[in-house]
């Protein structure tokens, strides 16, 4: 199983964490933890075999536990596996990777629908066999009851994650706020960068000597939430807006599916503004 928690920082947590695993019989894999000096917060991410003992126990009994620590806690089995809604718009090379990881069982999730303002036709590249798949067509003036179709599908589909794949539409603020902690995107830059249309033709204009890409959460505040992973590559004075394009494509495949693996293996957590990722 898998706990994680966040609290203020106090001494004694980790022996106490530690104390209540071993009384009840569980054996600790792997632990990893983090005081933020800054914001006097504590962070922990433990995974242990629970070795026959009673799961729902386990649960009931932390909270006691949680509760003298004002913790933000979650304890989850990896066999329960978060149900992921996937968001794409006519670029399809970040949707073709995350269905092509979750088929070789790279990214251990439930997919609940692929949910896209363009046609099905659009993505004659990617393999959606057995995916449902919903077209929600957008414009300014359908935003609103798009939105309100959209929401209505989340729920009903019991999505834990959203993931916008190249997804280019802004969120509300309103459907941002409902989606808190649970919705990825992938920004086709380095964040913060070069924002609007055409973010590698600008780059290539203003003659940059790297490119990247950033994974974070979505907010309110566009392009502003909290990052949970970025990665870059070198240029050249050789390399076309093209070529920036291609080797961008590259980025964002690898910045998105680890983001979403280091989610779905509950390895993100949130502080404040920021994240603390828990990495293998």
């Amino acid at each position: 199983m898998i706990l994680t928690l966040s609290c203020p920082d106090q001494p004694g947590i980790v022996a106490k964490v530690s104390t209540f695993l071993f009384e009840r019989g569980c054996n600790i894999l792997d632990a990893q933890q983090f005081d933020d000096q800054e914001t006097g917060d504590f962070f922990m991410r433990v995974v242990f075999d629970p070795d026959g003992a009673d799961r729902q126990a386990l649960r009931a009994e932390f909270e006691a536990l949680a509760k003298g620590f004002s913790m933000r806690w979650s304890l989850r089995d990896p066999a329960e596996r978060y149900r992921v809604m996937i968001l794409a718009s006519k670029f399809d090379h970040c949707l073709a990777d995350l269905v092509y990881r979750w088929r070789i069982g790279e990214l251990p999730m439930d997919v609940t629908a692929i949910v896209a303002n363009h046609p099905a036709e659009t993505y004659t590249h990617v393999d959606l066999s057995g995916l449902p798949f919903h077209h929600l067509p957008v414009t300014k003036e359908t935003k609103f009851e798009q939105e309100a179709a959209l929401w209505k599908l989340i729920q009903e589909t019991q999505t834990d994650i959203v993931v916008l794949a190249r997804y280019m539409q802004v969120l509300s603020d309103g459907l941002a706020a409902k989606l808190s902690g649970r919705c990825i995107n992938i920004h086709h830059s380095f964040l913060p960068g070069f924002k609007g249309a055409k973010p590698y033709h600008q780059a290539h204009a203003r003659g940059v000597k790297v490119i990247g890409a950033s994974a974070h959460y979505v907010t309110g505040d566009l392009d502003e939430g909290p990052i949970i992973e970025q990665d870059v590559e070198r240029i050249s004075h050789r390399d076309t807006p093209e070529d920036l394009v291609r080797k961008g494509r590259d980025i964002e495949r690898r910045v998105l599916a680890r983001a979403l693996r280091w989610r779905l293996e509950d390895r993100v957590l949130l502080n404040g503004r920021k994240t603390v990722v828990f990495t293998d």
